[in-house]
C-alpha cells in the first residue's frame, strides 16, 4: 500500500515581484519566513518499513536551502540567469524546487510552498496532464 511521506524545510528570504502593478506592495523589496514540504509517494521497502529515510531527503534538499536562505531571490534568479527565480512569486518557486529535486528523489510527488501562515501554493506536475 502506498504512502505519502512528508519532510518539511524553512528558510528566510526576500523578494519582490516584478511583474505586479505598480503600487501593488509584492511589488516592493519585503521578506518571508518561507517553508514548503517535500512530498514523496511510494511503497515501503517491506524489510524497513520506509520509503525513504528523512535524512536522506534532507540532504538532497540542503543545498538548495542554503542557496535561498538569507538571500534576496531575485539576485539568485539574475545570477543563474533562472525565470522563474527572477520572479519569485509561490507558485514559481514550488515549481522551481519541484523541477531542482525531480531525478534526486524518487517519488518526487509534489512541492508545498508556504509563503506565510495562511497562503500556500502546490506544484505537482502530475496536475498539467489531467
Amino acid at each position: 500500500m502506498p504512502v505519502l511521506l512528508t519532510k518539511q524545510f524553512k528558510f528566510e528570504a526576500a523578494h519582490w515581484l516584478p511583474n505586479m502593478p505598480d503600487g501593488h506592495k509584492c511589488r516592493r523589496l519585503h521578506g518571508h519566513s518561507f517553508r514548503f514540504d517535500v512530498n514523496l509517494l511510494g511503497e515501503p521497502d517491506p524489510h524497513t518499513g520506509i520509503l525513504i529515510d528523512f535524512g536522506d531527503i534532507k540532504e538532497v534538499v540542503k543545498p538548495y536551502v542554503n542557496m535561498l536562505d538569507h538571500y534576496c531571490l531575485n539576485d539568485i534568479g539574475e545570477d543563474q540567469n533562472e525565470p522563474l527565480l527572477q520572479n519569485p512569486t509561490s507558485e514559481n518557486l514550488a515549481r522551481w524546487m519541484y523541477h531542482q529535486l525531480e531525478d534526486k528523489l524518487v517519488g518526487l510527488y509534489s512541492i508545498v510552498f508556504y509563503e506565510t501562515c495562511t497562503t500556500r501554493c502546490e506544484y505537482r506536475p502530475s496536475w498539467a496532464s489531467s
